[in-house]
């Protein structure tokens, strides 16, 4: 059948983040590199849609493009694997010095793609430098400017804002990449994947490897955001509450309802043969 129930969900799940773990540093930071440049792309997709006054909404249903694109590819996002990883290493699949290994590389990774990806989007949008950004210019920089001077603002509360956004977004997200493993077909993976992706994007909740984006290129744009404002007022907290809500709300959780449960051997003692024509309960005597 096409579904995958829970349980073989789990094992596969914990299967493949094996094979992540087992990844050479070149493989994840290509394919971490990839994986950031094109949930930037499907980001920009988003606000080159809302320059065009549409309905929020519409944004949300097409983001998930980039997320199911890397996905199929078997790409590496740091903020699927703050579940797999754990999940695998609970099943002893993973050990946690290679877990780390992993989530470290393909946060990097994930960060020089969304990076490459902001630079090239401003020089396409200013043709190079040489025009104004436009509708969509200012929207970015709005964004920007909102997920790190406004939280800012606010002092600690904005901090706690931005690490329980982070731990809402990595809910779905994280749902989403185990979720692509519920089915066998490819029709399954993407419906089942969209799914959680666009319910956290339209919540307009936290996701850090999109911040990565959004923000550096906010600022190319001209938002009045420092590097520090960026990672202390934003990135910090929500790849915090990202890495929170994936391992524990998604990963172990999952794997502590589903995990193969060890049943003791019921051992049952024979009681010692009599001898044929013996009294009931007595022993032969000998002669």
């Amino acid at each position: 059948m096409d579904y995958v129930q829970p349980i073989d969900l789990l094992s596969d799940a914990t299967k493949a983040a094996g094979r992540k773990a087992s990844l050479s540093i070149r493989d994840l930071l290509i394919r971490s590199f990839l994986a950031g440049g094109l949930l930037a792309y499907a980001t920009s997709l988003v606000f080159m849609v809302l320059a065009q006054n549409v309905a929020p909404i519409v944004g949300a249903i097409l983001f998930p493009v980039g997320f199911v694109i890397l996905v199929l590819l078997g790409l590496e996002l740091a903020t699927g694997n703050f579940a797999l990883l754990p999940m695998g290493w609970a099943a002893g699949e993973v050990s946690f010095v290679a877990m780390l290994r992993n989530l470290g590389w393909v946060y990097l990774g994930n960060l020089a793609g969304s990076l490459f990806y902001a630079v090239l989007f401003y020089l396409a949008v200013t043709n190079c430098g040489t025009s104004g950004s436009g509708a969509v210019g200012e929207l970015i920089k709005a964004a920007a400017q909102k997920k790190t001077i406004a939280y800012m603002a606010i002092g600690l509360r904005g901090w706690e804002t931005a690490f329980i956004k982070g731990v809402l977004c990595n809910w779905m997200v994280t749902l989403g990449a185990v979720l692509a493993m519920a089915s066998r077909s490819t029709i399954g993976k993407v419906v089942a994947m969209w799914l959680p992706i666009m319910t956290f994007f339209a919540h307009g909740y936290e996701h850090s490897i999109v911040n990565m984006f959004l923000i550096p290129t906010g600022m190319l744009f001209g938002a009045q955001v420092s590097v520090g404002q960026w990672w202390i007022c934003n990135q910090i907290p929500v790849t915090l509450g990202n890495l929170v809500s994936g391992a524990l709300l998604t990963g172990l959780a999952l794997y502590v309802t589903n995990m193969p449960k060890k049943r003791a051997a019921i051992v049952i003692p024979l009681r010692e043969e009599e001898p044929i024509g013996a009294p009931a309960g007595q022993t032969a005597e000998a002669n």
